[in-house]
Formats: C-alpha cells, structure tokens, sequence
C-alpha cells in the first residue's frame, strides 16, 4: 500500500482528492491513527508527515441499460474558516469578498469575526476583501500553508498573523502575547500558552 509524504500546501481534503478518496477515510484509517493523534487537525499538516494511503473500494450499482442515471458525488468539501480582527477585537458583522480560482463569492463574517466557507481541496490561494465598500480591507492568503502549532513555525506564523513582532528568536514575542494574556511570562512556549494562541488565532 502506497504512502503519501506530506509537502508545504497540503492538507488532507487535498491530498485525498489526489487518490481519489474522502479524507475522512484516510484521517480516520487506523493506519493514519499516530498521525491524527500528533496532528489533531486534518487541515494542519507538517512537511514530511507520512499519510498511508489505501487502496480504492470498489463499487457496482445495477441499472437498466438504455436510461440516463445520476450518480451523486459524496464526501464532506474542504472549509475555509478565518478570524478577522481589528485592534484586537472581532470584526463582526462586515461585509466581506472572496476570491478562489478566479471566482468570487460574498458574506459577512460572524458575531465572532470568522470568514467561515466551503472551498475547492485543491485551491492554494485566495484574496479576501472586508469592510464596506470603498473602505475594504484586502488580504491575499496562501491556503494550506499553516503549519501544526506543535512546531517553530507554526507558532511563528500565528504570532505574526496576530500582529506581534516576530524575530529570529521566538522568546520576545511569545513573551508579550504571555504578558497580553495575563499568563505567567516566561518566553518559552508551554502548553498553557499554546493553548491560548491557538484560541486566539482559532486554529
């Protein structure tokens, strides 16, 4: 049975439709089971993750010959959800656009500032516009490129998305989000502290 080395921009709905699979089938495998328990969430894999892949099921559906039949394609499509704030505070309720593949859709954020929609598995970038007319806000994202917050780099990234000043060294910044927080400032990244970012960045 084949496995999948993860590469910068994947994510399971990306990586299952490239085999032709439901990611729920591959995060749920019980060969992907140290995987979804280091991981825990299917949309944030690192570089160099290994994802077994299983072969395909089969399966045959009778029919009369000579009619027209409709197959519906199941699965759950991938999500984009994102928190948008503004000097610290949710932009809730604003008009927003988003543009994936060419293609744009609108909305408002919710009463806690999340963009929250459905989005092709494979799509990699996306321009969003938020605020009233005129008076937009734009933001070009790069889709699938998060990394775990178990790791440097994740935390480096949600740090920086959340508007501190992030350097070479992690300790500075980490030291005032403890500090912002009111948690026990130390510089280092323990889990107390990771579980606060993750809140506060929503993945």
């Amino acid at each position: 049975m084949p496995e999948y080395k993860v590469k910068q921009g994947d994510c399971l709905s990306s990586i299952a439709e490239k085999h032709g699979l439901f990611w729920e089938k591959l995060w749920n495998h019980p060969k992907n089971a140290r995987l979804k328990e280091q991981r825990k969430d299917p949309n944030v894999l690192y570089p160099g993750d290994v994802v077994f892949i299983p072969e395909k099921e089969k399966k045959e559906e009778s029919g009369a010959t000579e009619q027209r039949h409709r197959f519906k394609k199941k699965g759950t499509p991938a999500k984009l959800k994102i928190r948008m704030l503004k000097n610290d505070q949710p932009r809730s309720n604003e008009p927003y656009r988003l543009n994936i593949d060419g293609i744009w859709q609108e909305g408002t954020t919710d009463g806690d500032g999340y963009v929250e929609t459905t989005i092709p598995s494979k799509a990699k970038k996306a321009i969003l516009h938020i605020g009233q007319a005129g008076k937009e806000d734009i933001y070009h994202l790069n889709l699938g490129n998060l990394d775990p917050i178990d790791t440097e780099d994740g935390v480096r990234e949600r740090l920086k998305s959340l508007g501190f000043r992030v350097e070479q060294d992690l300790s500075s910044a980490i030291r005032l989000f403890q500090k912002k927080e009111g948690l026990q400032v130390t510089g280092q990244m323990d889990e107390t502290t990771r579980t606060r970012l993750k809140e506060r960045f929503g993945q």
